[in-house]
């Protein structure tokens, strides 16, 4: 075990943190999944050896904490930290929700810096590895009935970026994940057509060439959709807000 790779995944399981756990499993990696249900990490387990479970909910500033020194203990080394936590609320978001908005940030965000803090002395200290954060192409503008979600994306995004000048300095890697649309249990509370939906499989894919064959800072997919969100990210908001209007009247918001 002494001689293969680690990757600590949180977020594991399901949708692209599970895909993506499965992915280095099966090319030999040992791979350390969190999530809070422990069922569904201990059937990764069953399903392949080389996945190893670490319960944990990133709110816990504590836990993560404790989480992280029982990998390094069990592991001795961390290459690999990929930071894949968040949940949505289409139907709340339709409405103003506080509750809800401080919840998709605690979990979204906070549960993201919960998980940096545990790792950052071990990075700092390192000198070598890389950090990845799971973002969206939801957080480079604001989306109809997705306030909460796109702006804790928005601040994701922002703090990898803000995170990779300070890291670079220490030779370790910071990459963002911007995913389009991924059919996982979180997007299938949409009520609308998603465009270039793609699989946690082809998702699993693109983010294993990102870390391992590329250099670059963000992975992002499917390429046409998300080169078409980065155009929007530039208009000017007038146009901006027309685009995404016109497209709303097709749909119930």
């Amino acid at each position: 075990m002494e001689d293969k790779k680690v990757i600590w995944i949180t977020g594991a399981s399901t949708g692209i943190g599970k895909a993506l756990a499965l992915k280095f499993a099966k090319i030999g990696w040992i791979v350390a999944v969190s999530a809070r249900r422990e069922n569904l990490l201990e059937e990764l387990n069953k399903e392949n050896s080389n996945i190893h479970p670490f319960p944990l909910d990133v709110t816990n500033i504590e836990q993560c904490k404790s989480v992280f020194k029982d990998i390094l203990e069990r592991f001795k080394n961390i290459e690999i930290c990929v930071f894949c936590t968040g949940i949505h609320d289409p139907k709340s978001e339709k409405k103003f929700n506080l509750e809800k908005i401080r919840k998709i940030m605690e979990v979204n965000y906070f549960g993201v810096m919960n998980s940096i803090n545990s790792i950052y002395e071990y990075y700092n200290t390192k000198k070598s590895g890389q950090i990845s954060i799971v973002s969206s192409v939801a957080g480079y503008r604001g989306l109809p009935a997705a306030g909460a979600y796109c702006a804790s994306k928005s601040a994701l995004t922002s703090f990898t970026e803000s995170l990779h000048f300070e890291m670079k300095r220490k030779n370790v890697r910071v990459s963002l994940i911007s995913p389009g649309f991924i059919k996982t249990p979180m997007t299938d509370q949409n009520d609308f057509p998603m465009p270039m939906i793609r699989s946690p499989e082809f998702a699993a894919e693109q983010i294993y060439s990102g870390l391992i064959k590329k250099s670059g800072f963000e992975i992002h997919f499917p390429k046409v959709f998300t080169f078409f969100m980065k155009f929007l990210r530039i208009l000017p908001s007038s146009i901006y807000f027309k685009f995404i209007e016109k497209g709303m009247k097709r749909i119930n918001y």
